[in-house]
C-alpha cells in the first residue's frame, strides 16, 4: 500500500526542467535561457545554486502570458470604479 501512495505522490508532482534541458527543448543556448530568466520572460525557482523551471513556465512562453496579463488588466480597469465605490462604502461603515 505504501508504494502505491508514494507512486501517486511522485507522479502528481509538476514536471520541472534544468536550464540545460530547457535550452535543448527550446533549441536555444544555455546563456539565453539564463538571460530570459533574469528578464522574467521564463519563470524559474532558484534552489540553492541551481534553477528549476516548471513546465507551465514554458507553456506561458509559447501561449503568450503577456496577452493573458493584458486581458486581465483590461478586465480590472472595467471594474475599477465598482471596486473603488465598494471600498469607499466599506470605509464609511468603519
Amino acid at each position: 500500500m505504501f508504494s502505491n501512495v508514494w507512486y501517486k505522490v511522485v507522479m502528481l508532482q509538476p514536471r520541472v526542467y534544468t536550464p540545460e534541458q530547457t535550452a535543448a527543448i527550446l533549441q536555444l543556448s544555455k546563456n539565453t535561457i539564463y538571460q530570459l530568466i533574469e528578464r522574467g520572460e521564463i519563470v524559474a525557482k532558484r534552489i540553492g545554486k541551481v534553477y528549476r523551471i516548471p513546465q507551465a513556465s514554458l507553456s506561458f512562453a509559447f501561449t503568450g502570458l503577456d496577452a493573458d496579463l493584458l486581458a486581465a488588466e483590461k478586465a480590472d480597469r472595467r471594474t475599477l470604479k465598482q471596486v473603488q465605490s465598494a471600498l469607499t462604502a466599506a470605509r464609511k461603515r468603519l
